[in-house]
């Protein structure tokens, strides 16, 4: 996920996205212990798309904070 369209989503949006990709996280990292992935590099993906949507959404709180 690109950090333009993580921008574009709203705040009660990004809390959702965050927990849902937290579970797929948990799900491939209990699927890879058991058989290989494919591609083990979509467990460092996952990894880097959850904290840029926790950074987003820090961003946001800090904004509103400093108003």
């Amino acid at each position: 996920m690109k950090t333009s369209e993580i921008r574009e989503l709203s705040t009660s949006d990004l809390i959702e996205r965050i927990d849902t990709e937290r579970t797929m996280l948990v799900r491939m990292k209990m699927n890879h212990a058991i058989t290989p992935l494919d591609n083990p590099q979509k467990l460092k993906q996952a990894k880097l798309n959850i904290a840029r949507l926790i950074t987003e959404l820090r961003s946001r709180e800090l904004k509103q904070k400093s108003k």
